[in-house]
């Protein structure tokens, strides 16, 4: 009996093997990538004091994949921190992805006066205030003037760093972002390792 073609040339059954342990670990990891989590690292000091730069991040990208399976898009919920594509990047910049938190959903009205936000909506015509759902939150006061609606499909973001400039967001010069250039919320803090915590 002629012995199989792999017995006789074990060097190139090897090399093979090798070969398609790095496609399936390559596949694996792009799959995970792009449907289930992903890692980010914040730069910049426009989430402190909840992020810090260097910070390392798992953004859960299951729900996102989820509302996509059932054709829906997806919309992450008020107070959240988030990481959405940078709707101004460009070849050569730094941040292709930016995390802030969400302060205002479609159709609601978002006004900022001496230094505090409120959301008017159909449950609230008379507005509240997001930061007061969020637990350890944003403790400054917010810099700026803004009233206005939230268009359809998008969202009104912020960074927990208010003040001086430190953090370019929806109220400030960036817009409001598209639901479609969310890549999800933020599910963990992964580094530093003595600062490990959930959200």
């Amino acid at each position: 009996m002629k012995p199989a073609f792999f017995d006789t040339h074990k060097v190139l059954r090897d090399i093979l093997g090798v070969i398609v342990f790095i496609l399936a670990v390559v596949i694996g990891a792009w799959l995970i990538n792009t449907f289930l989590f992903r890692s980010f690292s914040v730069f910049g000091p426009s989430m402190e004091t909840t992020l810090y730069t260097n910070d390392r991040l798992i953004v859960n990208r299951l729900p996102v994949t989820w509302n996509h399976l059932q054709g829906k898009v997806y919309q992450p919920q008020r107070g959240q921190v988030i990481v959405f594509k940078n709707p101004r990047f460009s070849e050569g910049m730094q941040d292709e992805y930016i995390v802030k938190r969400v302060i205002g959903l479609p159709g609601e009205r978002v006004a900022l006066k001496n230094g505090t936000y409120t959301v008017y909506n159909s449950q609230h015509p008379k507005g509240f205030d997001p930061d007061a759902l969020t637990p350890n939150g944003p403790s400054s006061p917010t810099d700026g003037d803004v009233d206005e609606v939230v268009p359809s499909g998008e969202i009104f973001v912020s960074g927990d760093h208010r003040q001086n400039g430190y953090s370019l967001d929806s109220r400030n010069g960036m817009g409001t972002i598209p639901l479609y250039d969310v890549v999800g919320p933020v599910g963990l803090r992964v580094y530093p390792f003595t600062k490990i915590r959930t959200f």
